[in-house]
């Protein structure tokens, strides 16, 4: 059976079974904290499992894209050495909600296993494990499967704590967890290993193909073990290694899917050896990379960017080692989308954007990798033992831009080791930088805390009587907040809107007679809006029913941004193109920040064409539109989905402009188009790789800044003597006049510097036939200085020349050394002997070189160093 077979075949079993068959998610998992990249199956339906989202379906089963290249789960080392490691894999998966269990998990994955009708796999072909303790998963087995007593194994805690066991799966540090049993299929007697369990366990005769998790807990931070409100099960199987199975194959890479990737990485490089591990490094990452950049992340150097980013070199890197010096993993962008793009269609609609940024990195990067290469190979060629120093691995990234893994596969093809303690000291500010992109807000269902569901009723109501279910300080819950506490406040319902999709959290007040807290932020945790209040007056317990009031004038200019932000996305795909995508917004009652993916700076002229857009959108006063309806009728309406926002079975339909913009999306907005008054950017600016962000104003926020730039151009006028007809001709003459001022003033001083050189040039030294002159001509600026130089070196033949400049508290330098001499005296050597008597620094070629300092008072010895110092050389 071929891969694509293999993954309808599993979708509709358990479509047949009673499951909804569900699409996969996004890599960039949507509102978790806890995770860089979805990295199971099960992701999607976390809240499902913790009991905070309800579906219409309590049976799912999907094939789900997934990455693991960075934070817990890290498969990237080991790509391209083993059979089975991949950056990318898909994981077909079934799901039960609180609907069956154990018996049921374990009856379907053996029938679709073992029965003629579906895979066919000879069932004393499989071996099992169960959690050490779990005798009910174990009699199933042996008791209604018929698997024999010696082919089901139990393992216990074995990674060094408790529920640390090959079969106690947990998703991260925190979350749904539970027992599991795994499936194991014997690839034969021929393949050597043991069973799991043994101590041959991690050989290649015995795989695990299927998983089946029983979620029973929700593990905090602080490592309990919280019983889920129902239990439920979440099982993985991976495409990849179930395909190696029924297509009677030992590796991964011999599937259909990778043989064809392999075939266009050996065209793309030139080399035909099937059996390079780089060429199979070069196919797994291509379907990592395409995927990450299709589900919208950029190459950056921090966060999901950065993993990209090391995975891409990394690509680089192999193709380079295999002779391949110009651009090309770009170009099996279409070779993945022929084999994948029937099951996932972005990759076709994408295809062009992926292909971009591919190339982009690669004609960076290839820019770096050989100035890298070279500075590796000179600090190997020093190395005295068997480990690169953490500095010189540190240096690589820093300066050239190696990941540490890439200088990990060039120690391990030569035998060698790196210093990861030292390469981590070094790195820790940069590794902070990068953790950062996965640090969110307090979580406060990881601290263990059931946080009671919120009714919101802001779409229609500023003002709303609410009871008061739970009371936070400090991450606790506590009975009463007093007076000046600051604390999180939980009512059952609330008009204030809590953060999400880009829309800061609504700010206002809780009032109770005398008592009043200030609501400073609203948040979202699961279904529940978290209040962060100031007590001002009096105190609030559980129980007490308050008066809720959102400030209107705050949520009201928040709304017309955020309207304003739907035009404008509508407005950039329109002017910049469909590959527009958005990548981030902040949108407040001050402004709105919008980050989308495109890849060279906006023009004036099409921020104009933007502006216009908008602006004629707002003029037409046209109502907003909003419905609620399924997925694929919102889908059918054309409605995009907007960064980072998490959507259920019922999502939100905003439409404006009579189809103009439709996008889904839960946040607040004006009624009709002409509320938002008046659009206008105010900056256009990149903020990493391919990607770009405008900042922009509305409402009276836009006439303010008409007024500020109308005082400024009347400024303008009275200062330059012109009115508004004739200020940019005054302006440009006075620009041209200053610039011809600048020229003159630099020509009068280079002659000032040379004025009476003859005599200046009496004073140089000869040093074994070599002309040295040390000089202090003050007056002079950096330019002057440096055509002084060129002069003198001219004049005085084969000669060595510094000269220094003071002006404001800092001295200048230049050092000059003619063509003949420079084997033998560098002016960059030369430029940093003199700067560093003067507590500065300097470099540069070895015939000019140019540096400073900031110790005046040092420059005369600085400069009797300099015969002293060249005799020295020349000796």
């Amino acid at each position: 059976m071929k891969s694509a077979e293999i993954r309808d075949a599993f979708l509709k079993y358990f479509e047949s079974k009673g499951h909804t068959i569900v699409a996969s998610s996004s890599l960039v998992p949507a509102n978790d904290p806890t995770l860089l990249f979805t990295n199971a199956g099960m992701n999607q339906f976390k809240d499902v499992f913790l009991g905070g989202d309800k579906r219409n379906y309590n049976r799912a089963v999907s094939s789900q894209r997934c990455v693991r290249a960075g934070g817990k789960h890290n498969d990237l080392e080991n790509v391209g050495y083993t059979a089975r490691h991949h950056t990318f894999f898909e994981m077909l998966g079934n799901f039960s909600f609180g609907d069956y269990f154990k018996r049921d998990a374990i009856s379907f994955a053996w029938e679709f296993l073992t029965a003629k009708d579906w895979l066919n796999i000879p069932a004393e072909k499989l071996w099992v494990t169960v959690y050490a303790s779990d005798d009910e998963a174990y009699d199933i087995w042996q008791k209604e499967m018929g698997v024999p007593a010696e082919r089901i194994v139990r393992i216990g805690d074995n990674k060094g704590a408790p529920y640390a066991s090959d079969n106690f799966w947990a998703m991260g540090d925190t979350g749904p967890c539970g027992p599991c049993t795994e499936i194991f299929y014997d690839h034969g007697a021929d393949i050597w290993g043991g069973p799991p369990g043994s101590p041959e366990e991690d050989g290649d005769r015995y795989i695990e193909i299927w998983n089946n998790v029983f979620m029973q807990f929700n593990r905090t931070a602080d490592g309990v073990l919280h019983p889920l409100p129902a239990p439920s099960v979440d099982t993985g199987m991976g495409l990849e290694r179930i395909s190696a199975v029924m297509q009677h194959v030992h590796s991964n890479y011999e599937i259909d899917l990778f043989q064809h990737l392999l075939n266009a990485a050996a065209e793309a490089t030139g080399n035909h050896d099937m059996e390079n591990k780089s060429l199979r490094v070069i196919a797994d990452h291509i379907r990592s990379c395409s995927f990450l950049i299709s589900d919208g992340v950029i190459p950056s150097n921090e966060g999901r960017g950065y993993v990209l980013r090391r995975i891409i070199r990394r690509a680089i890197r192999h193709g380079n080692q295999l002779g391949q010096k110009q651009p090309f993993f770009h170009k099996l962008v279409k070779a993945l989308a022929e084999v994948m793009g029937d099951a996932y269609p972005e990759l076709h609609k994408n295809q062009a954007q992926i292909e971009r940024v591919l190339l982009q990195e690669e004609e960076q990067f290839e820019k770096t990798l050989d100035k890298g290469i070279a500075v590796l190979e000179e600090a190997l060629a020093k190395l005295s033992g068997k480990e690169i120093p953490g500095k010189v691995v540190f240096t690589l990234y820093d300066t050239y831009g190696f990941p540490v893994d890439l200088t990990a596969d060039i120690a391990r093809e030569r035998g060698l080791t790196i210093d990861q303690d030292g390469y981590e000291a070094a790195m820790a500010e940069q590794r902070a930088r990068a953790r950062a992109a996965g640090s969110f807000k307090v979580d406060y269902s990881a601290a263990g805390l059931e946080l009671p569901a919120t009714e919101f009723l802001g779409y229609s109501s500023l003002a709303e009587q609410g009871k008061v279910l739970a009371l936070l300080k400090d991450g606790k819950k506590v009975e009463r907040l007093v007076e000046g506490d600051d604390g999180v406040v939980l009512l059952d319902r609330t008009p204030f809107y809590a953060e999400s999709g880009g829309q800061a959290g609504d700010c206002g007040y809780l009032e109770l007679g005398g008592n009043r807290l200030e609501v400073r932020d609203c948040q979202k945790q699961g279904a529940a809006h978290l209040h962060l209040v100031h007590v001002l007056q009096g105190a609030v317990a559980v129980g007490d029913t308050l008066s809720a009031k959102v400030d209107a004038n705050v949520r009201q200019a928040t709304a017309l941004n955020h309207s304003a932000t739907h035009l404008m996305h509508a407005a950039l795909r329109k002017v910049l193109g469909e590959h527009v995508t958005q990548k981030g917004s902040l949108v407040d009652s001050e402004r709105l920040r919008f980050d989308f993916s495109h890849f060279e700076g906006v023009t004036a002229d099409q921020l104009k064409a933007i502006e216009t857009l908008v602006n004629d959108q707002i003029r037409a006063n046209s109502a907003v539109a909003t419905e609620l309806c399924d997925m694929d009728a919102a889908k059918a309406k054309g409605a995009m989905a907007l960064f980072g926002e998490k959507y259920g079975d019922t999502v939100r339909v905003l439409t404006m402009g009579e189809g103009f913009s439709v996008e889904l999306c839960g946040g607040t907005h004006v009624n009709r188009t002409g509320d938002i008054g008046l659009f206008r950017i105010t900056t256009e600016s990149g903020v990493a790789a391919g990607i770009r962000r405008i900042e922009a104003v509305t409402g009276t926020k836009a006439l303010a800044l008409f007024d500020q730039v109308e005082s400024l151009v009347e400024s303008a006028g009275r200062s330059l003597k012109a009115n508004r007809d004739s200020l940019i001709e005054k302006l440009e003459a006075l620009v041209a006049h200053n610039r011809k001022l600048e020229k003159d003033l630099a020509s009068l001083k280079t002659k000032l510097a040379t004025a009476g050189s003859g005599d200046v040039l009496s004073n140089a030294v000869e040093v074994a036939g070599i002309k040295v002159l040390a000089l202090n001509l003050d007056g002079a600026d950096a330019k002057s200085l440096r055509e002084t130089a060129d002069q003198f070196k001219n004049k005085l033949g084969s000669a060595v020349v510094l000269l220094a400049a003071v002006e404001d508290g800092k001295v200048s330098l230049i050092a000059g050394v003619t063509q003949d001499i420079t084997a033998k005296v560098k002016a960059g050597d030369l430029m940093g002997y003199v700067a560093g008597q003067l507590g500065g620094k300097g470099g540069g070629r070895p015939d000019m070189a140019q540096g400073g300092g900031t110790n005046v008072a040092a420059l005369d010895a600085a400069l009797a160093s300099v015969v002293p110092w060249v005799s020295s050389r020349l000796a």
